[in-house]
Protein backbone atom coordinates (compact mmCIF):
# COMPACT_ATOMS: atom_id res chain seq x y z
CA UNK A 1 0.00 0.00 0.00
CA UNK A 2 1.61 3.42 -1.41
CA UNK A 3 1.12 6.64 0.25
CA UNK A 4 3.35 9.85 0.89
CA UNK A 5 4.22 7.88 4.46
CA UNK A 6 5.39 5.00 2.38
CA UNK A 7 7.43 7.46 -0.01
CA UNK A 8 8.96 9.84 2.47
CA UNK A 9 10.39 6.61 4.54
CA UNK A 10 10.91 4.31 2.08
CA UNK A 11 9.08 1.53 3.45
CA UNK A 12 6.07 -0.99 2.51
CA UNK A 13 3.19 -0.35 4.68
CA UNK A 14 1.95 2.87 6.40
CA UNK A 15 2.27 1.33 9.76
CA UNK A 16 4.58 2.88 12.53
CA UNK A 17 5.56 1.48 16.01
CA UNK A 18 5.02 4.12 18.39
CA UNK A 19 8.25 4.73 20.76
CA UNK A 20 6.78 3.51 24.02
CA UNK A 21 9.44 3.71 26.88
CA UNK A 22 10.58 0.17 28.34
CA UNK A 23 8.21 -1.29 25.15
CA UNK A 24 10.19 0.21 22.09
CA UNK A 25 13.66 -1.81 22.60
CA UNK A 26 15.51 -3.49 19.49
CA UNK A 27 13.84 -6.72 19.28
CA UNK A 28 9.94 -5.35 18.31
CA UNK A 29 11.72 -2.17 16.14
CA UNK A 30 13.22 -4.69 14.40
CA UNK A 31 10.85 -7.00 13.52
CA UNK A 32 8.56 -3.96 12.91
CA UNK A 33 10.80 -2.95 10.66
CA UNK A 34 11.32 -5.82 8.93
CA UNK A 35 8.04 -7.38 8.51
CA UNK A 36 7.30 -3.32 6.30
CA UNK A 37 6.77 -1.15 8.81
CA UNK A 38 8.88 1.57 10.60
CA UNK A 39 10.30 0.68 14.08
CA UNK A 40 10.60 3.41 16.96
CA UNK A 41 13.06 2.82 19.41
CA UNK A 42 12.61 4.39 22.70
CA UNK A 43 15.06 6.57 24.16
CA UNK A 44 13.56 7.80 27.45
CA UNK A 45 15.31 5.24 29.97
CA UNK A 46 18.94 5.38 28.39
CA UNK A 47 22.21 7.19 28.75
CA UNK A 48 23.54 8.86 25.74
CA UNK A 49 26.12 5.68 25.93
CA UNK A 50 23.49 3.05 26.37
CA UNK A 51 21.66 4.61 23.47
CA UNK A 52 24.36 4.23 21.19
CA UNK A 53 24.74 0.56 21.84
CA UNK A 54 20.66 -0.45 21.34
CA UNK A 55 20.96 1.70 17.75
CA UNK A 56 23.73 -0.56 17.11
CA UNK A 57 21.30 -3.36 18.50
CA UNK A 58 19.05 -2.33 15.97
CA UNK A 59 20.83 -2.22 12.94
CA UNK A 60 21.95 -5.53 13.99
CA UNK A 61 18.64 -6.68 13.57
CA UNK A 62 17.85 -5.02 10.51
CA UNK A 63 18.40 -3.30 7.06
CA UNK A 64 15.44 -1.61 6.57
CA UNK A 65 14.39 2.11 7.84
CA UNK A 66 13.91 2.30 12.06
CA UNK A 67 13.67 5.49 14.11
CA UNK A 68 13.94 6.61 17.40
CA UNK A 69 11.63 8.96 19.32
CA UNK A 70 12.79 12.05 22.17
CA UNK A 71 10.45 13.59 24.60
CA UNK A 72 12.18 16.68 24.87
CA UNK A 73 10.99 17.98 28.07
CA UNK A 74 12.95 14.69 29.72
CA UNK A 75 16.73 14.07 31.15
CA UNK A 76 18.80 13.34 28.86
CA UNK A 77 16.57 13.89 26.00
CA UNK A 78 19.30 16.39 23.96
CA UNK A 79 22.24 14.42 24.87
CA UNK A 80 20.63 11.20 23.20
CA UNK A 81 19.05 12.81 20.48
CA UNK A 82 22.33 13.84 19.73
CA UNK A 83 24.10 10.61 19.69
CA UNK A 84 21.40 9.40 17.24
CA UNK A 85 22.19 12.46 15.00
CA UNK A 86 25.76 11.17 15.18
CA UNK A 87 24.68 7.65 14.36
CA UNK A 88 22.53 8.67 11.31
CA UNK A 89 19.27 7.69 12.22
CA UNK A 90 17.37 7.05 9.36
CA UNK A 91 14.11 8.53 11.14
CA UNK A 92 13.85 11.00 13.97
CA UNK A 93 10.68 11.57 15.93
CA UNK A 94 10.23 14.12 18.99
CA UNK A 95 7.90 15.56 21.00
CA UNK A 96 6.89 17.92 23.78
CA UNK A 97 9.60 20.38 22.52
CA UNK A 98 11.22 22.46 19.60
CA UNK A 99 13.16 21.00 17.18
CA UNK A 100 14.48 23.02 14.81
CA UNK A 101 17.48 22.12 15.52
CA UNK A 102 16.97 18.13 14.98
CA UNK A 103 15.36 19.06 11.82
CA UNK A 104 18.42 20.78 10.91
CA UNK A 105 21.01 18.24 11.96
CA UNK A 106 19.22 15.32 10.10
CA UNK A 107 18.71 16.64 6.92
CA UNK A 108 22.28 17.12 6.75
CA UNK A 109 22.76 13.94 6.58
CA UNK A 110 19.22 13.05 4.69
CA UNK A 111 17.47 11.88 7.93
CA UNK A 112 13.76 12.79 8.07
CA UNK A 113 12.31 14.20 10.93
CA UNK A 114 8.89 13.79 12.32
CA UNK A 115 6.98 15.87 14.56
CA UNK A 116 4.56 15.02 16.93
CA UNK A 117 1.41 16.90 17.66
CA UNK A 118 -1.75 16.89 19.39
CA UNK A 119 -3.42 20.05 18.90
CA UNK A 120 -3.41 22.67 15.77
CA UNK A 121 -0.41 25.25 16.62
CA UNK A 122 2.01 22.67 17.31
CA UNK A 123 1.62 21.46 14.05
CA UNK A 124 1.84 24.49 12.08
CA UNK A 125 5.24 25.13 14.34
CA UNK A 126 6.54 21.86 13.43
CA UNK A 127 5.55 22.65 9.77
CA UNK A 128 7.11 25.95 9.71
CA UNK A 129 10.38 24.25 11.57
CA UNK A 130 10.82 22.02 8.62
CA UNK A 131 9.41 18.61 9.96
CA UNK A 132 9.13 16.36 7.33
CA UNK A 133 5.67 14.36 8.83
CA UNK A 134 3.50 14.88 11.85
CA UNK A 135 2.62 12.45 14.00
CA UNK A 136 -1.00 13.54 14.78
CA UNK A 137 -1.85 12.31 18.38
CA UNK A 138 -5.41 11.94 19.77
CA UNK A 139 -7.41 11.59 22.60
CA UNK A 140 -7.71 7.90 22.35
CA UNK A 141 -4.10 7.41 22.59
CA UNK A 142 -2.26 5.68 25.43
CA UNK A 143 0.32 8.36 27.09
CA UNK A 144 -0.11 12.28 26.02
CA UNK A 145 -3.11 13.38 23.72
CA UNK A 146 -4.91 16.54 24.09
CA UNK A 147 -8.63 17.06 24.35
CA UNK A 148 -9.70 17.14 20.78
CA UNK A 149 -10.23 13.32 19.58
CA UNK A 150 -8.82 11.66 15.94
CA UNK A 151 -11.77 12.08 13.93
CA UNK A 152 -11.84 15.58 14.56
CA UNK A 153 -8.26 16.14 14.83
CA UNK A 154 -6.65 14.26 11.72
CA UNK A 155 -9.11 16.19 9.40
CA UNK A 156 -8.66 19.61 10.91
CA UNK A 157 -4.70 19.67 10.96
CA UNK A 158 -4.81 17.53 7.57
CA UNK A 159 -6.74 21.01 5.85
CA UNK A 160 -3.66 23.00 7.27
CA UNK A 161 -0.88 21.29 6.00
CA UNK A 162 0.87 19.95 3.24
CA UNK A 163 3.33 17.63 5.15
CA UNK A 164 2.39 13.83 5.49
CA UNK A 165 -0.05 12.93 8.50
CA UNK A 166 0.44 9.79 10.63
CA UNK A 167 -2.62 9.10 12.62
CA UNK A 168 -2.41 7.77 16.11
CA UNK A 169 -4.38 7.31 18.82
CA UNK A 170 -6.98 4.18 18.75
CA UNK A 171 -5.54 2.61 15.98
CA UNK A 172 -5.04 -1.12 16.13
CA UNK A 173 -6.24 -3.22 12.88
CA UNK A 174 -7.23 -2.59 9.07
CA UNK A 175 -10.97 -1.00 10.00
CA UNK A 176 -8.78 1.82 11.49
CA UNK A 177 -6.11 2.36 8.68
CA UNK A 178 -9.08 2.62 5.70
CA UNK A 179 -10.85 5.35 8.50
CA UNK A 180 -7.07 7.33 8.68
CA UNK A 181 -6.55 7.66 5.14
CA UNK A 182 -10.19 8.43 4.26
CA UNK A 183 -9.98 11.24 7.35
CA UNK A 184 -6.82 12.22 5.10
CA UNK A 185 -4.10 10.90 7.44
CA UNK A 186 -1.10 8.88 5.24
CA UNK A 187 -0.40 6.04 7.50
CA UNK A 188 -0.74 5.00 10.95
CA UNK A 189 0.80 4.67 14.38
CA UNK A 190 0.05 1.49 16.27
CA UNK A 191 1.54 1.30 20.31
CA UNK A 192 -0.85 -0.55 22.28
CA UNK A 193 -1.35 -3.35 19.01
CA UNK A 194 2.10 -3.94 19.33
CA UNK A 195 2.33 -3.88 22.54
CA UNK A 196 0.15 -7.26 22.88
CA UNK A 197 2.52 -9.36 20.28
CA UNK A 198 4.80 -11.83 20.07
CA UNK A 199 7.82 -9.42 19.90
CA UNK A 200 7.10 -7.89 22.64
CA UNK A 201 9.29 -8.10 25.62
CA UNK A 202 6.74 -6.69 28.12
CA UNK A 203 6.27 -8.84 31.08
CA UNK A 204 3.50 -11.94 29.88
CA UNK A 205 1.46 -11.22 33.16
CA UNK A 206 0.95 -7.53 32.01
CA UNK A 207 0.36 -9.22 28.54
CA UNK A 208 -2.65 -11.41 30.06
CA UNK A 209 -3.99 -8.58 32.31
CA UNK A 210 -4.01 -6.22 29.45
CA UNK A 211 -6.27 -8.70 27.07
CA UNK A 212 -8.96 -8.79 29.28
CA UNK A 213 -9.36 -4.82 29.47
CA UNK A 214 -12.18 -3.50 28.16
CA UNK A 215 -12.48 -0.11 26.68
CA UNK A 216 -13.98 1.26 29.56
CA UNK A 217 -10.69 -0.04 31.54
CA UNK A 218 -8.70 3.08 30.90
CA UNK A 219 -8.68 6.58 32.95
CA UNK A 220 -7.05 9.76 31.46
CA UNK A 221 -5.33 12.40 33.60
CA UNK A 222 -3.22 15.15 34.22
CA UNK A 223 -2.08 13.88 37.37
CA UNK A 224 -0.44 10.08 36.58
CA UNK A 225 2.77 11.92 35.08
CA UNK A 226 1.93 15.42 35.10
CA UNK A 227 0.82 15.48 31.69
CA UNK A 228 -2.59 15.06 30.63
CA UNK A 229 -2.32 11.13 28.94
CA UNK A 230 -4.17 7.90 29.16
CA UNK A 231 -3.44 5.16 31.30
CA UNK A 232 -5.10 1.77 32.16
CA UNK A 233 -7.00 1.38 35.43
CA UNK A 234 -4.34 -0.26 37.81
CA UNK A 235 -4.70 0.41 41.29
CA UNK A 236 -1.45 2.78 41.29
CA UNK A 237 -3.28 4.49 38.03
CA UNK A 238 -6.12 5.27 40.00
CA UNK A 239 -4.40 6.13 43.47
CA UNK A 240 -2.02 8.42 41.48
CA UNK A 241 -4.90 10.00 39.61
CA UNK A 242 -6.77 10.65 43.15
CA UNK A 243 -3.66 12.89 44.79
CA UNK A 244 -0.44 13.88 44.44
CA UNK A 245 2.66 11.97 45.39
CA UNK A 246 4.65 12.24 48.66
CA UNK A 247 7.74 13.76 49.26
CA UNK A 248 9.15 10.41 50.17
CA UNK A 249 8.06 9.01 47.18
CA UNK A 250 9.05 11.65 44.95
CA UNK A 251 12.39 11.53 46.24
CA UNK A 252 12.68 7.49 46.28
CA UNK A 253 11.81 7.30 42.33
CA UNK A 254 14.04 10.29 41.44
CA UNK A 255 16.59 8.62 43.38
CA UNK A 256 15.64 5.51 41.04
CA UNK A 257 15.98 7.81 37.34
CA UNK A 258 19.15 9.24 38.18
CA UNK A 259 20.47 5.68 38.58
CA UNK A 260 18.94 4.39 35.84
CA UNK A 261 19.81 7.40 33.13
CA UNK A 262 23.11 8.47 35.15
CA UNK A 263 22.27 12.12 35.50
CA UNK A 264 22.59 14.61 38.61
CA UNK A 265 19.87 14.93 41.08
CA UNK A 266 20.38 18.86 40.92
CA UNK A 267 20.15 18.57 36.54
CA UNK A 268 16.87 16.15 37.37
CA UNK A 269 15.11 18.94 39.14
CA UNK A 270 16.10 21.81 37.16
CA UNK A 271 16.00 20.91 33.86
CA UNK A 272 12.59 19.87 34.71
CA UNK A 273 11.51 22.71 36.49
CA UNK A 274 11.42 24.79 33.25
CA UNK A 275 8.82 22.94 31.81
CA UNK A 276 6.84 21.54 35.06
CA UNK A 277 6.23 22.53 38.91
CA UNK A 278 7.75 20.50 41.36
CA UNK A 279 4.62 18.18 42.14
CA UNK A 280 4.44 17.07 38.84
CA UNK A 281 8.54 16.51 38.26
CA UNK A 282 7.23 14.06 41.56
CA UNK A 283 4.51 12.85 39.11
CA UNK A 284 6.82 12.25 36.76
CA UNK A 285 9.16 10.07 38.68
CA UNK A 286 7.12 8.05 40.34
CA UNK A 287 5.53 7.15 36.37
CA UNK A 288 8.71 6.06 35.24
CA UNK A 289 9.62 3.72 37.78
CA UNK A 290 5.43 2.54 37.54
CA UNK A 291 5.92 1.99 33.89
CA UNK A 292 9.30 0.02 34.88
CA UNK A 293 8.12 -2.03 37.14
CA UNK A 294 4.51 -2.91 35.34
CA UNK A 295 6.44 -4.03 31.87
CA UNK A 296 9.64 -5.47 33.45
CA UNK A 297 7.77 -7.32 36.07
CA UNK A 298 4.10 -7.70 35.35
CA UNK A 299 3.73 -5.71 38.49
CA UNK A 300 0.06 -3.95 37.82
CA UNK A 301 -0.44 -3.17 41.17
CA UNK A 302 2.03 -0.85 41.90
CA UNK A 303 2.85 0.03 38.78
CA UNK A 304 1.52 2.06 35.42
CA UNK A 305 0.98 0.98 32.04
CA UNK A 306 -0.08 3.59 29.29
CA UNK A 307 -2.50 2.16 26.84
CA UNK A 308 -4.99 3.36 24.14
CA UNK A 309 -8.63 2.94 24.13
CA UNK A 310 -7.91 0.42 21.44
CA UNK A 311 -6.85 -1.99 24.40
CA UNK A 312 -11.20 -3.25 24.00
CA UNK A 313 -10.36 -4.50 20.44
CA UNK A 314 -7.21 -6.31 21.13
CA UNK A 315 -7.88 -10.27 22.32
CA UNK A 316 -4.76 -11.91 21.11
CA UNK A 317 -1.04 -12.43 20.57
CA UNK A 318 0.01 -12.31 16.84
CA UNK A 319 3.65 -11.40 15.73
CA UNK A 320 4.51 -7.92 14.17
CA UNK A 321 4.19 -9.30 10.90
CA UNK A 322 0.83 -10.98 10.87
CA UNK A 323 -0.73 -7.68 12.87
CA UNK A 324 0.89 -5.57 9.56
CA UNK A 325 -0.25 -8.04 6.61
CA UNK A 326 -4.09 -8.16 8.07
CA UNK A 327 -4.18 -4.75 9.22
CA UNK A 328 -3.15 -3.50 5.40
CA UNK A 329 -5.18 -6.62 3.85
CA UNK A 330 -8.33 -5.41 5.83
CA UNK A 331 -7.76 -1.55 4.70
CA UNK A 332 -7.75 -2.28 1.28
CA UNK A 333 -10.53 -4.83 0.82
CA UNK A 334 -12.57 -2.39 2.94
CA UNK A 335 -11.14 0.85 1.10
CA UNK A 336 -12.31 -1.30 -2.03
CA UNK A 337 -15.82 -2.18 -1.07
CA UNK A 338 -16.80 1.77 -0.39
CA UNK A 339 -15.52 2.46 -3.99
CA UNK A 340 -17.95 -0.25 -5.24
CA UNK A 341 -20.60 1.68 -3.60
CA UNK A 342 -19.92 5.03 -4.73
CA UNK A 343 -19.65 3.37 -8.42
Amino acid sequence: MKTKMTELLGIKHPIMLAGMAFVSLPKLVAAVSNAGGIGMLNSVAYTPNQVKDVIKQVKSLTDKPFGINATLVLPNAKENVEVALEEKVPILNYALGKGDWIIKAAHEYGGKVLATVAIERHARRAEMDGADALVVTGHEAAAHGADAGTLVLIPLIARQTKLPIIAAGGFCDGKGLAAALVLGADGISMGTRFMLTQECEMHEKAKELSLKATVEDTIYSDKIDGLPGRWLKTPAAMKMAEGGPSLLQALSSALQIKRMIDVPLFKLFLGGLKQRSIQDLARQALNVTGIKSAIESGDLETGVLPMSQAIGLIKDLPTCKEVIERTVTEAQALVERVREKFI
